[in-house]
């Protein structure tokens, strides 16, 4: 079974094994899946511009036609060269041409990537790139602390800047979730304090905070605190600006799950200034009323229930993806709509 951890996936990804072409990028976190798809797809071929040495697939359409999968990597390119092609996973099987691939078929000079979103343990492509000899799967979900660390780190090592610590931990409360949105806020910011020397908190609530005004808590936090008319405006608002619902509902997953092992402790006795101060990322300050009011809403149990209704409309979204964004508000307008019915 081959499905990498932690620094298995740092190793792999700096050297990807060739015995091993075809790999699986999956999970909630889509900005991590594109960012290491980037680099799988810049260190397979010579330019990744060519559409010679670099085709793109959409895996609905090939889910009508799995064979062609097959195919494009047995495809020995013009003029020579390595080969790879990019497969972004829709809601409809094309796992067939993926088993072939794997079970038949010796390729050479020619990497499968494919992007996916988030998938059960018993999905047909996972499994299948999860148990195949020269198949990897690779799952992306949201950076924790050390990964948010080491990303900051990294940004301020190339731009030769200092971050000020009470502005690290601000701009800490105000990453994670997605890779490439954490990334692109933080070359803002080291462009906006290039040549000072020093990130000061000032820099971060400028720069980062004001960039962020489609940030998802808002969508999120009106959801759970019961405020119906929030959630239709902020949802309006990152609809227009691209954002893919399944992001939004990733993000309502992982606050309910949060939310829940709050309650929980809350029952337990924590007093909930506590559970409010602690825990990673670090709430930010202007969230607190709104999870305040999102724990006095509900209680362990009827937190169960949510969870349970977010997996069930992330699920929707896979299988009907022309309809994810009616299926996802309607989802956070349900939240809202139960947030007001106390006990």
């Amino acid at each position: 079974m081959v499905a990498l951890r932690g620094k298995e996936i740092d190793s792999f990804l700096a050297r990807p094994d060739a015995g091993r072409p075809i790999i699986l990028l999956y999970g909630p976190d889509l900005g991590l899946v594109r960012e290491r798809a980037d680099a799988l797809m810049a260190s397979a071929v010579d330019d990744p511009n060519d559409p010679f040495s670099l085709v793109r697939l959409d895996g609905d359409e090939l889910a009508a036609e799995p064979s062609r999968l097959v195919d494009e990597a047995m495809t020995v390119p013009l003029f020579g060269g390595r080969r790879a092609i990019r497969v972004r996973a829709g809601s409809r099987n094309f796992a067939s041409g993926v088993e072939t691939l794997t079970e038949t078929l010796a390729l050479k000079d020619c990497r499968i990537v494919i992007e996916a979103g988030e998938l059960r343990p018993e999905s047909p492509l996972r499994k299948i790139c999860e148990r195949a000899k020269t198949a990897v799967a690779i799952g992306c979900y949201p950076d924790t602390e050390r990964d948010l660390t080491k990303l900051i780190e990294d940004e301020l090592r190339v731009s030769n800047l200092r971050l000020a610590q009470d502005a690290r931990a601000v701009l800490m409360s105000l990453l994670g979730g997605d890779r490439m949105a954490s990334r692109n806020e933080l070359r803002k910011l080291t462009l906006f304090a290039h040549g000072k020397g020093e990130i000061t908190l000032d820099d971060v609530m400028t720069v980062v905070s004001d960039a962020s005004e489609l940030k998802l808590d808002p969508i999120v936090d009106g959801a759970f605190a019961g405020n119906a008319a929030l959630v239709e405006s902020e949802f309006t608002k990152a609809m227009v600006a691209g954002t893919y619902p399944g992001v939004i509902i990733s993000a309502a997953q992982r606050q309910a799950a949060w939310l829940h092992k709050s309650a929980l402790a809350i029952a337990d006795g924590t007093p909930a200034s506590t559970v409010l101060e602690g825990g990673f990322p670090r709430l930010h300050f202007s969230r607190k009323p709104a999870v305040e009011i999102a724990l006095r809403n509900f209680t362990p149990p009827r937190l169960v229930n949510v969870i349970d209704q977010l997996a069930t409309a992330a699920l929707d979204m896979r299988k009907q993806a022309a309809l994810a964004a009616v299926i996802a508000q309607r989802a956070l307008l349900s939240i809202a709509a139960n947030a007001k019915r106390r006990g």
